[in-house]
C-alpha cells in the first residue's frame, strides 16, 4: 500500500505535472487562477465548525457541506503552490472537526433509515467523510506527527468507524448509501495505513463479499452500465464509484479495477452521459429534473475516464461542462481541449440492459442524431429499489431540446428545509411514484403492482426486440404482472418520414384482461393547449378531484369528452399543444379499433394540483384518454408541426396533418397506416413474432385483401392507396 502523499485521486507526479502546467497560458492555468481567487476568499473568513442543528439546506448543514468542499479545495491549492498558509487553514479546520466530532450524539434530526451526526443522514457524513479525507491527503506532508494523531483519532478514524462498524446496515447495503460509505471508508484505509479499512471497503464488514464495493459494481451495473434506479442516481453514485476506483487504481493496479467486469466503470461512465437531453438527464424515477451533465460528479467521471481511454467524445462532454478539475486527469482533459481535440459525443439510438445479468428489462433510447433532434424514452426496466416508480412501460417525447410528454421526476425542493428540510415530500409517495402520473397504463385507478415496492421489485417487464434502423427504430416489451388479471404489450417507433421532413413518434399499447376493466393512458404533456378534434365538456366554476388515491386525488378535473359515439372503427381524437420551443404538438389517437369495440371511451382533462394543501406539487397538466373494455388496442402517433414566432409575428402549420389512422393485425403481423391530408399516405409493418430476425427477413402482411411484403423486424412502406 502506497506511503506517499498524495495517494488518492492525485498523486506526486500528477502534482508535478500541474504545478508545470499553471506556469503556461492555457485551460488549466485559467482554472487554478479561478480555483485559487475562489480559495483565497474563503481564508479571509473565520473557520467555523457549528454543532449539528439542521436537517437538509439548513444553516448548519449547508455549513458542514462547504467546509468540506473549502478544505478539499484549499488541500489542493496547497499541494499546487506549496504555500503553507493553504495547509495551515485545512489543519486548523481539521483541528477543530476532531474536537467536535467524538463527542458527538446522533443528529437531531437524523433519518431513522440511515443516521448520521454531522448530517441528518449517513450518506452526507460519508460525501463529507470522503472530501476531508482527500484534504487530510492534500497536507499530510505538512503536519506533525501529533497533529496527525489529533486528526486521525478526533476526526477520521471516529466517522470511518460510525459509517462502518457502527452502521453495518447501510455499510454492507447494496444500494447508493453503501457505496458512498464504502468509498469513504476505503479511501481513509488508504491515507491512513489500515489495509483491513480497504478490505472491508470492498468486501463488507465481515469480508464475507456478501456486500461491499465489488458486490455493487456486481449488482447494481447492468452489463450495459445501466445503473439500477435510473439516471438521476447513476450520475450520483458515480462519484464515489470513479473517486474510489481511482484511489483504487493509485494504490493497487494490480486489482485493475477499471477493468472489472468488462470495464464496467467507464460504461457507466458513457451510458450516464449518454441518457441525457439537451445536456439533462432523462428524469426517470426519484429525479431532480434539473441535473444535468454538469454536475461535479459527472465532471469527475468524464475527466477519470479521459485519463484512462482519452476518448475525444468525451472532450465534447467536458467541453459544455465548462469545469476544468485540478487533478492529473483533468489536466489531460485541459490540454486535450486547448488543442481542439474533441470529437461529438454520439447520442444515437441505443438499448440499455437492466439487471445485473442484463435480464431484466431494459430502457430503450430512440434517436434522430444531433442532442436537440427529435428523442422517445421508452422505459421497459425493473422497479429501481426504493426510489423506483411504478411506471412500467412509461415513454416520454423530446424535440428541438425541450420535453414535450413530459415525465415529472420527484416531489422534492432539494435542500430547501422548509419544504420538508429538503427531502422526499409526502407527494412522493402520493403522486410522483403512482402510476398516474406517468404515461402508461393505469388499470381500475390503481398503480402497478397495487403501489407496493417490495411486490414491485419482484417483477419486471420482458424485452421482445428492439430494432434500430436508419430513420426507423422500434422497439416492444410486455408486462403481465403489474395487475393480477392484466397483461399489456407496447410497441414504440421513432420514424422519420424524410419527405414529411420530420420524426413522428409512434405507439402501440395492447391491453388483454380475463374481464372489463377501466382502462386509463394519460399522456403529460409540456405546453398550452390549441386546440382538439373533438367538444370538451369544461368545468366553469367548480373542480373535483379525478379520483381518491394512487395519485388520482392530486388531480383536478377540468373537462372531458364523450369520444365513442358511433361504429366508425377509424374515429381520430386529436389535441394539438403549443410548447415553448415555439413548435406545435398533435397526439392523434383511434378511438376504436376494428375488434373488441370499447363500451365507452373518454377523454380527460387535469391539473396536477389537488389534495395539496402545502402546495408542493408544480402544475402539470394531462389528458387521460379513458376506455371500458375487457381487451383494448391503443394506437397513437405524436407529430411535431409549424411554428410559432410571437417576435416576428408569425404562425406556420398551427393545424395537424395527420388524416387518418388505421390498424391492423394478422396473427403476429402487424401495421398501423398513417394518411395524411395532402393525400401521402404510409404502413408501418411490424413483425412481433418471438424469434430472431434478421434485415433479410421476409413478411407479408394481408390487408383487406392486398398484400403488402415487408423486410426486417418492421419497415415504413410508401402508398398511393390502401383498399
Amino acid at each position: 500500500m502506497a506511503a506517499n502523499h498524495p495517494n488518492l485521486v492525485i498523486n506526486q507526479q500528477d502534482v508535478a505535472a500541474m504545478q508545470q502546467a499553471i506556469t503556461q497560458p492555457g485551460a488549466f492555468q485559467n482554472a487554478f487562477k479561478a480555483k485559487r481567487t475562489e480559495v483565497d476568499a474563503g481564508l479571509t473568513q473565520p473557520i467555523e465548525v457549528p454543532v449539528p442543528v439542521d436537517a437538509g439546506g439548513g444553516y448548519t448543514h449547508e455549513k458542514h457541506k462547504s467546509n468540506y468542499q473549502q478544505m478539499y479545495d484549499t488541500g489542493i491549492i496547497y499541494q499546487l503552490t506549496g504555500e503553507k498558509k493553504y495547509a495551515t487553514y485545512v489543519k486548523n479546520m481539521l483541528l477543530q472537526y476532531a474536537k467536535l466530532y467524538p463527542g458527538l450524539p446522533l443528529h437531531p434530526k437524523r433519518k431513522s433509515s440511515n443516521e448520521g451526526k454531522l448530517f441528518w443522514q449517513g450518506l452526507n457524513e460519508a460525501v463529507w467523510l470522503m472530501h476531508t479525507v482527500q484534504a487530510y491527503d492534500f497536507i499530510y506532508d505538512a503536519l506533525t506527527p501529533s497533529e496527525r494523531d489529533l486528526i486521525e483519532t478526533g476526526a477520521i478514524t471516529p466517522a470511518v468507524l460510525f459509517l462502518s462498524e457502527q452502521s453495518p446496515r447501510t455499510f454492507n447495503k447494496v444500494h447508493n448509501h453503501g457505496t458512498w460509505a464504502t468509498a469513504a471508508v476505503g479511501m481513509s484505509g488508504y491515507v491512513l495505513g489500515k489495509p483491513l479499512w480497504v478490505e472491508r471497503a470492498l468486501y463488507d464488514l465481515t469480508l464475507s463479499k456478501k456486500g461491499g464495493f465489488m458486490r455493487q459494481l456486481d449488482e447494481l451495473f447492468s452489463p450495459d452500465g445501466y445503473y439500477n434506479e435510473g439516471p438521476y442516481y447513476q450520475r450520483y453514485a458515480l462519484m464515489p464509484f470513479v473517486t474510489f476506483a481511482k484511489a483504487i487504481e493509485q494504490n493497487e493496479p494490480q486489482r485493475k479495477i477499471f477493468q472489472y467486469r468488462d470495464g464496467i466503470l467507464l460504461k457507466a461512465i458513457n451510458t450516464s452521459v449518454a441518457l441525457s437531453y439537451n445536456t439533462l438527464l432523462f428524469p426517470l424515477n426519484d429525479a431532480i429534473k434539473s441535473k444535468a451533465i454538469d454536475t461535479i460528479e459527472l465532471v469527475n467521471g468524464v475527466a477519470i475516464a479521459y485519463g484512462i481511454n482519452s476518448d475525444p467524445q468525451l472532450l465534447d462532454i467536458a467541453k459544455q461542462q465548462h469545469n476544468i478539475l485540478l487533478t492529473g486527469d483533468g489536466l489531460k482533459v485541459a490540454q486535450a481541449l486547448d488543442k481542439g481535440l474533441q470529437q461529438p459525443f454520439a447520442f444515437t439510438s441505443a438499448l440499455y440492459r437492466d439487471g445485473k445479468q442484463g435480464d431484466k428489462g431494459a430502457l430503450v433510447v430512440m434517436r434522430q442524431g444531433s442532442p436537440t433532434d427529435q428523442a422517445m424514452v421508452f422505459k421497459a426496466t425493473e422497479q429501481g429499489l426504493g426510489h423506483g416508480h411504478f411506471d412500467k412501460l412509461t415513454w416520454q417525447f423530446y424535440d428541438a431540446g425541450n420535453e414535450i410528454i413530459s415525465d415529472y421526476g420527484a416531489a422534492r425542493f432539494l435542500n430547501i428545509e422548509a419544504k420538508f428540510g429538503g427531502g422526499y415530500l409526502p407527494e412522493n409517495d402520493s403522486w410522483a411514484k403512482q402510476t398516474v402520473a406517468h404515461n402508461t397504463l393505469v388499470v381500475d385507478e390503481t398503480s402497478h403492482f397495487n403501489g407496493k415496492v417490495k411486490t414491485a421489485n419482484k417483477f419486471h417487464p420482458r424485452l421482445h426486440f428492439f430494432d434500430p434502423q436508419q430513420g426507423l427504430t422500434i422497439a416492444s416489451a410486455s408486462i403481465d404482472s403489474a395487475y393480477e388479471d392484466v397483461k399489456f404489450k407496447r410497441t414504440q417507433a421513432l420514424i422519420n418520414i424524410e419527405k414529411r421532413n420530420a420524426a413522428f413518434g409512434f405507439d402501440i399499447m395492447q391491453v388483454t384482461a380475463n374481464k372489463p376493466h377501466q382502462y386509463d393512458l394519460p399522456v403529460h404533456y409540456e405546453g398550452q393547449l390549441i386546440d382538439t378534434s373533438f367538444s370538451r365538456e369544461a368545468s366553469l366554476t367548480q373542480l373535483s378531484t379525478l379520483g381518491t388515491k394512487h395519485g388520482y386525488q392530486h388531480l383536478w378535473l377540468l373537462a372531458k369528452a364523450n369520444l365513442a359515439q358511433d361504429n366508425n372503427d377509424n374515429t381520430l381524437a386529436r389535441v394539438t399543444w403549443l410548447n415553448d420551443n415555439g413548435r406545435f404538438y398533435s397526439y392523434s389517437t383511434l378511438v376504436n379499433t376494428h375488434s373488441n369495440h370499447a363500451t365507452q371511451q373518454q377523454m380527460l382533462f387535469t391539473q396536477l394540483g389537488a389534495n395539496d394543501p402545502n402546495m408542493n406539487l408544480r402544475q402539470q397538466q394531462a389528458f387521460i384518454h379513458r376506455v371500458s373494455a375487457t381487451n383494448h388496442t391503443y394506437v397513437s402517433v405524436i407529430e411535431p408541426h409549424g411554428e410559432y414566432n410571437p417576435a416576428k409575428e408569425y404562425t406556420l402549420d398551427a393545424t395537424s396533418k395527420v388524416a387518418k389512422l388505421s390498424h391492423y393485425q394478422q396473427a403476429e403481423l402487424e401495421a398501423v397506416h398513417i394518411s395524411f391530408t395532402d393525400g401521402q399516405q404510409y404502413l408501418l409493418a411490424i413483425n412481433q413474432t418471438e424469434h430472431a430476425i434478421n434485415s433479410d427477413t421476409r413478411s407479408v402482411i394481408n390487408i383487406n385483401g392486398v398484400e403488402y411484403p415487408f423486410t426486417g423486424r418492421a419497415q415504413l412502406i410508401e402508398m398511393n392507396e390502401l383498399n
